[in-house]
């Protein structure tokens, strides 16, 4: 849950410190009084891109930062451990966000550095956003068979058929490349044959081919190193050499040594550069004449050289790119030779890898099956109780005639809002204050299954008033029981249902606009005053009783 927010020179906010609690927190404040600040600090928490233009005017930077509690941490200790980032400590996370005017953004997790992208990750474990345009989502497929599976706990299954699905895809998708390529003529398989052999005839192998590249490097120099290395022996060795030089100042050495034998050590060390020097002489000598080569030799290694590049050119800039190639067009040349058993295995394995992909699909409906008569009345309970007294609601499971990436079957959810009415798909049939209440349902039922701990609702009752209203914030509060929920609401039937309450206020009577946001939850005065302004009139006694009454009948 989230505990702390604090919130620097964002937008028109200067600087608040807010501490949250669990259960279901409501924020209200006058049409454009900056309400989407509190949203928008907690999205940058999610990893939501910012520019520039949300600092506020004169500060150099915002930021952002926020303390969240998980009673069960394994779940978000793995992201952190995945994304390389340091574990809770006592089931605590630490985020923050700094967005300045001049350098580049600073992200922080738990102290440590981290990417918009670790951000992003961490988002998707702890909040979850539901916006005015959340209930549109219902009229998607995808989001009504998402919302199926999850009632239906038939992620597990779902998991692994997908990777089934997945391997039958990849042989047929093989299969099909052999087929393409199998299709040569007489000239292309000579072609590969030719090319096969010519990499064949290489020694493929790291040394090999460093041993092949040192010898031409050596063979193309050698008459240069051959003239260097005689050239040393010669300087080592002639009479006017270093090699006479050095042994006349041994002979000196021995003279001074008899004088002073104390030089004893250093004549001795000048001796053994004497003899140093001649055996440097003759390695010279020796290396000069090795390095004398025979056409014959010299013509093999450069053709050798010369087919290493031509291979190089062809297939890659290294070995292993040369080894691939070679082993590509075996390959294909060896399907070639054997195109009826290739073609068969291949089709032995697709059958086989479809079956175990058909298997696990049709255990996947089994239980989407028994998971769509479950949410139909359950959730068909749930509208009813938004005021659609006589609505129906279906989760209809339409089979397909193939396999597909999420098994043999689609969803359609089916609502009618009106008594002797047949269902019809949502796009048919429902407006956006009946998606949004239908929307509220799904989530009261699901609320149990869903594992982000925090849900925010912005405004997603909107388009519903009146006595449903009071009903949508007790729904509110019951998700509230398992999430920790926030929801900004124009409403004053649900502001009453919360058990905190965040004010939001634009101050204009100075030069520059400034918002702050409050808690009023502990002040039944300003609270009663916040709903009856809600209510129309903040200073209306009809609108104060009937504030008094909404928070009455709250508790």
């Amino acid at each position: 849950m989230l505990q702390s927010l604090h919130i620097r020179n964002l937008a028109l906010l200067e600087e608040v410190a807010l501490d949250f609690e669990p259960g279901f927190t409501v924020v209200t404040g006058e049409t454009g009084a900056g309400k989407s600040i509190l949203l928008g600090a907690l999205s940058l928490l999610a990893g939501e891109r910012a520019d520039k233009s949300i600092i506020r005017h004169g500060a150099t930077a915002c930021e952002v930062e926020a303390s969240l509690f998980f009673k069960d941490p394994r779940r978000i200790d793995g992201v952190l451990e995945s994304l390389g980032l340091p574990s809770t400590e006592e089931g605590v996370l630490l985020l923050k966000r700094s967005v300045p005017r001049e350098k580049a953004p600073k992200l922080m997790v738990n102290g440590s550095l981290a990417t918009l992208a670790a951000f992003q990750a961490l988002g998707e474990c702890w909040i979850d956003f539901h916006g005015p345009s959340e209930p549109r989502r219902l009229l998607k497929e995808t989001c009504q068979l998402e919302l199926l599976d999850l009632f239906s706990r038939s992620g597990e299954v779902l998991d692994s058929y997908r990777e089934k699905y997945r391997v039958w895809r990849s042989k047929v998708g093989e299969r099909d490349r052999v087929l393409a390529e199998a299709r040569l003529s007489p000239e292309q398989i000579q072609y590969l044959r030719n090319q096969l052999a010519q990499l064949d005839s290489l020694d493929l192998s790291v040394e090999a081919v460093e041993a092949l590249e040192r010898d031409h490097h050596r063979l193309s120099r050698s008459q240069e190193i051959t003239e260097l290395a005689a050239h040393i022996a010669t300087g080592l060795s002639d009479e006017d050499g270093v090699g006479q030089r050095i042994s006349a100042l041994v002979r000196e050495g021995k003279m001074l040594e008899s004088i002073d034998p104390s030089t004893r050590v250093l004549v001795e060390r000048l001796a053994a550069a004497s003899v140093e020097v001649g055996e440097l002489s003759g390695e010279f000598e020796r290396l000069a004449q090795e390095l004398s080569f025979e056409p014959e030799e010299i013509e093999a290694v450069t053709i050798r050289m010369n087919a290493w590049l031509d291979a190089k050119r062809k297939h890659g800039g290294d070995i292993s790119a040369v080894i691939a190639a070679r082993d590509e067009l075996r390959r294909r040349l060896d399907v070639q030779g054997d195109l009826e058993g290739a073609m068969a295995k291949l089709e032995s394995e697709i059958e086989d890898s479809r079956s175990a992909a058909r298997m696990e699909a049709t255990e996947l409906r089994r239980l989407r099956e028994k998971g769509a008569r479950e949410l139909s009345k359950i959730a068909a309970r749930e509208i009813a109780g938004l005021g659609f007294k006589k609505a129906d609601f279906l989760a209809k499971l339409v089979p397909q005639e193939d396999l597909g990436p999420d098994g043999d079957c689609r969803v359609e959810f089916l609502f009618s809002p009106n008594v002797g009415e047949a269902p019809l798909p949502l796009n048919r049939i429902a407006s956006s204050g009946e998606l949004a209440r239908v929307m509220l349902a799904l989530k009261a039922v699901l609320a149990d299954l869903d594992a982000v701990p925090v849900l925010v609702f912005d405004e997603v009752d909107a388009n519903v008033g009146g006595e449903i209203g009071r009903v949508v914030g007790e729904k509110m509060a019951s998700i509230g029981r398992s999430h920790q929920v926030v929801c900004v609401t124009h409403l004053p039937q649900v502001a009453a249902r919360g058990s905190f309450h965040l004010v939001v206020n634009k101050d204009q009577s100075s030069e520059r606009a400034v918002v702050s946001i409050a808690p009023i939850e502990a002040n039944r005065k300003a609270r009663v005053s916040e709903l009856a302004r809600m209510l129309g009139d903040r200073s209306a006694k009809s609108a104060l009783a009937h504030a008094e009454e909404l928070l009455r009948g709250r508790s």
